[in-house]
């Protein structure tokens, strides 16, 4: 017996397994060195032991019945497995230490080609509609910079799971990064400190089945939007010749991505949005996006008012003016408000941020910033180069002023008035001052709507999911000046005389998607002129429209 009437063998099971192994490794260099009651334990246990089963003589059985004898493996003899040629084929030779050494060194290399195109893959792909920015592949997109030969290339490399793959040829993982990184979106996220966040735009943007893929009906309600765009500033062009209106030409695929940040939004609890843009576009967002009626448009054209007499007001140009409604889709209600603007550019921003916040609170949506959203629509000059962007990027993580994340949509044109912009900042992208804030930036070619519209989608996700900032830089052009009273090919003469040759995104569109077999031959200009028809009707009708009620926005 041991201890207060316990045995020693409990007491020795109830000690730690490494304070056992070290007095047992003293217990065999010197057995008088440890006390009496663990060397009489040790003696013990090393006396019950018996040997592994393979010394003992008994063992295997010699005499066995047959079915034993045919379950026993020790008992068989393994069949060979012969050859093509029919003679038994040798086994596989081990591995060098040599072969080991280069698949770990491919696997390096490959992830730090991987790595290399996460962070600056977005150089590389196009997005200048007009080819004026050229994108050259960068030296360390290659495989060369990161030590593979042509003979290397087709070699299975061991991957671990990246890009969805175990292993894949240095081939195949160039083809697969340059349609996830190089393609008509080029991603900045690799800024983002937050794991989580670039976890979840690595997800969605890279591997081997990433695509941007609508469907047949999708496709066409993109397209129909694009036409819709396109002939409401034709239209206006053709019925208020010189006209101002800041026309939204060149950049159209605006107007369907607006419409996915209110379907897609609706779908992940956002209830209303409150937007804020300057002059560029804003009539086409009023009309196609808004869905202010076409007569009091074209009513405010021809020097109307869309408030009734009795209410007074500075009557203030028609492309600075907001209004309110609501939209419906997929059976959800969306209210959407789009604050008036001055001249001054940028000068809505904390507007914007300020009523959302406010709404926020009237919603008791402080907390979760779940159900308001506000969305900001830029010129990349203003972007860029007005000091109120940053002043605004600025508040949106400080507790009192965030708003849970803003949407911004900058109009990439491309030029600020006549200035090019390596005149008019220092850094790549107009949206670099967004990086500040650690905010995702999808960069977009304007002439491919399904990359824009998929770039919007992308945000309304991340928005909702991480109530963070988020930027959508679709490159794109401006058709004509500044204003239609100007001529751009004074200053601009090689862009100029690219974009008049230069077809417009709804026929590039609608050709993409008839080699596809989406529509035929008829579809692009049919809805072209039954939307026009529906405009001239309108436009009869804005000669006799009185307003009965003031547009007062919430």
């Amino acid at each position: 017996m041991g201890v207060d009437g316990l045995d020693f063998a409990e007491i020795a099971g109830g000690v730690s397994p490494a304070f056992v192994e070290t007095l047992y490794a003293k217990f065999k260099a010197d057995p008088s060195s440890v006390e009496p009651g663990w060397r009489q334990w040790f003696d013990g246990l090393e006396g019950s032991m018996s040997g592994p089963s393979w010394s003992n003589p008994g063992w295997p059985l010699k005499d066995t019945d047959a079915l034993t004898a045919a379950l026993d493996p020790t008992q068989m003899e393994p069949a060979p497995k012969p050859a093509r040629g029919g003679a038994a084929s040798a086994p596989a030779p081990a591995a060098s230490s040599a072969d080991i050494a280069r698949a770990a060194n491919d696997s390096i290399r490959a992830m730090l080609l991987i790595r290399t195109y996460r962070v600056r893959g977005h150089l590389a792909a196009n997005l200048d509609p007009l080819g004026l920015s050229k994108q050259d592949l960068p030296a360390d997109l290659t495989p060369e910079y990161h030590g593979f030969t042509e003979a290397d290339m087709d070699r299975p490399v061991f991957l671990g799971g990246n890009l969805g793959l175990e292993k894949a040829s240095v081939r195949e993982i160039v083809s697969i990064l340059r349609r996830n990184y190089c393609g008509n979106v080029g991603l900045e996220y690799m800024h983002i400190a937050d794991v989580e966040e670039r976890r979840f735009l690595q997800e969605r943007m890279e591997g081997q089945d990433k695509a941007i893929e609508f469907t047949p009906n999708g496709k066409k309600a993109i397209l129909s939007k694009v036409i819709e765009a396109e002939q409401w500033e034709k239209f206006l062009g053709k019925k208020y010749v010189g006209t101002k209106r800041f026309g939204l030409d060149g950049g159209e695929s605006m107007i369907p991505a607006m419409e996915a940040i209110i379907k897609y939004g609706g779908q992940y609890g956002v209830r209303e949005i409150v937007y804020g843009m300057a002059h560029r576009g804003r009539l086409n967002m009023l009309a196609n996006v808004m869905a202010k009626p076409f007569r009091v448009i074209f009513h405010e054209f021809a020097g109307g008012t869309a408030n009734p007499e009795d209410v007074g007001g500075s009557g203030d140009v028609k492309y600075h003016l907001g209004t309110s409604t609501d939209r419906e889709f997929d059976g959800i209600n969306v209210h959407m408000s789009l604050v008036a603007n001055p001249s001054h550019l940028e000068a809505v921003d904390p507007v914007v941020l300020g009523k959302v916040r406010a709404q926020q609170t009237n919603r008791n949506d402080l907390a979760k910033h779940e159900q308001v959203l506000p969305v900001l629509i830029h010129g990349d000059a203003a972007f860029a180069g007005q000091g109120i962007v940053w002043e605004c990027l600025g508040f949106s993580g400080i507790r009192g002023y965030n708003t849970g994340g803003c949407i911004h949509f900058v109009i990439n044109n491309q030029i600020g008035f006549t200035t090019s912009p390596q005149f008019a900042r220092s850094s790549p992208y107009s949206s670099d001052v967004a990086k500040g804030v650690q905010a995702p930036i999808f960069h977009v070619n304007g002439d491919d709507p399904e990359a824009v519209t998929f770039a919007c989608k992308m945000a309304i996700e991340f928005r909702q999911r991480f109530k963070r900032d988020i930027v959508i830089d679709m490159w794109c052009y401006r058709r004509f000046g500044h204003n239609e009273g100007d001529e751009p090919s004074f200053t601009q003469p090689l862009m100029y005389a690219k974009i008049r040759q230069h077809p417009g995104v709804s026929e590039l569109y609608a050709k993409r998607l008839e080699s596809e077999g989406v529509i035929d031959g008829g579809f692009a200009s049919g809805h072209a002129a039954e939307f026009t028809d529906r405009l001239e009707a309108e436009f009869q009708s804005g000669a006799t429209y009185k307003a009965n009620k003031a547009d007062w926005f919430g």
